[in-house]
């Protein structure tokens, strides 16, 4: 089985500033690479969620940007929990992606036929 079509209909929900729960910096490591492979595989889901600290990663200085930016080019939805972001303070700071609520992320996910918790 190709990754690529073991990716069709997938939705990634993105809790944590990166990957795992190891300290911060492994963790955005983990993220960097994994994000760099989605885009040099062309194993793009369908829809990327954040919330809870995830939110933290499509952000103003957040070191990911550059790579949610190429991933949102090529047709993949990034939902951002607005409660989140207001809980954050992060709102106004937003740089890549679509601000919605529960429900739009409730809505990824249950069309998805596969749903993957970074």
């Amino acid at each position: 089985m190709s990754y690529e079509s073991s990716f069709v209909n997938t939705v990634i929900l993105i809790t944590r500033e990166g990957m795992g729960s190891a300290d911060a910096a492994l963790q955005n490591k983990l993220l960097e690479t994994y994000l760099n492979l989605l885009l040099k595989n062309g194993t793009l889901p369908n829809a990327i969620c954040f919330y809870t600290d995830g939110v933290k990663l499509v952000v103003e200085g957040s070191p990911h940007l550059e790579q949610l930016s190429q991933i949102e080019q090529r047709g993949v939805r990034l939902i951002i929990c607005s409660t989140c972001l207001n809980y954050f303070g992060l709102t106004e700071k937003v740089r890549v992606g679509i601000v919605g609520g529960m429900p739009d992320i409730l809505e990824a996910q249950t069309r998805a036929g596969k749903v993957i918790t970074l």
